[in-house]
């Protein structure tokens, strides 16, 4: 990903383009799911879900709440395993193989109050065998990067909320993953912070690619900053629509989000959602 995108202004997207059941680079896919059912006792989450994500690819995942979300992203992480399908990351099949390739981000933060900024961020590191030296050291070049300079010692009560989804983010691309799972990284922020938060976002993933799956309920955030978006239908969660946000790409969010064309993929996003609940 290189930014957010643009579009010529007075060009209308094409629909015949927008939608595609293809992913968008070619190749083997980075995350391929076919015909996955979970099930909960006598509820089932998600029904006959295919979706794949190619390499380098930011696939935004949207739906009314309790569609399956954010049980998607734990079977894709192999927390949970599924009743039936199958989901392989890369050529990693197996729960535990899945695991080692994914890093997985939460609603919360879930920052350690008693260690420092840096010490969170470098969490991974630790797990990962490496001294607090050696785990600092790998942390520490990215704080100026991520807007955190200064704040390497402060505690999580100290910082503000964007600065703790900072310092969340930093420690999921430090456990080194080639797969990135985001499950709402901004819910918990105010309308002012989530949208800066959002820019930072698609600067940060323009600069350090990632394959990312992107649960978020608001449909704006997921067209700003995907390649394609699913659309689910209500619980047991399926593909309802598949949207392709175009190409090229800028960093302007305010321009971005109130251009005609971004506006049009909004809304038809929100029709397909409103369609599924009735």
């Amino acid at each position: 990903m290189s930014g957010i995108r643009t579009w010529a202004p007075g060009v209308e997207p094409d629909d015949s383009q927008s939608t595609t059941t293809a992913p968008r680079a070619p190749g083997v896919a980075a995350v391929s799911i076919r015909g996955l059912r979970r099930d909960f006792g006598s509820l089932r989450a998600l029904d006959r879900l295919d979706a794949e994500a190619a390499p380098g690819e930011v696939l935004g995942i949207v739906g009314p709440s309790g569609c399956g979300k954010s049980t998607l992203l734990e079977l894709v992480a192999g927390l949970l395993e599924p009743t039936a399908g199958r989901i392989a990351v890369g050529a990693a099949a197996a729960p535990e193989e899945r695991l080692d390739a994914c890093a997985y981000m939460p609603q919360r933060d879930l920052l350690l109050p008693w260690l420092r900024a840096i010490d969170n961020a470098a969490l991974a590191q630790r797990i990962a065998g490496r001294s607090r030296r050696e785990a600092r050291a790998a942390a520490q070049p990215l704080f100026e990067r991520f807007g955190l300079e200064g704040f390497e010692d402060s505690r999580p009560d100290e910082l503000s909320g964007g600065m703790r989804q900072r310092v969340a983010f930093l420690r999921t691309l430090l456990a080194g993953r080639p797969i990135l799972l985001l499950d709402e990284p901004f819910a918990s922020l105010d309308a002012i912070t989530r949208a800066e938060m959002q820019s930072w976002l698609a600067g940060v993933l323009g600069t350090d690619p990632r394959t990312v799956l992107l649960v978020t309920h608001d449909v704006e955030e997921a067209l700003y900053l995907s390649d394609r978006v699913l659309v689910l239908t209500p619980r047991p969660g399926r593909v309802a629509s598949e949207i392709r946000v175009p190409e090229p790409r800028a960093t302007d969010r305010a321009a971005a989000v109130t251009d005609p064309a971004f506006a049009e993929l909004r809304q038809s996003a929100l029709r397909v959602l409103a369609g599924e609940r009735r």
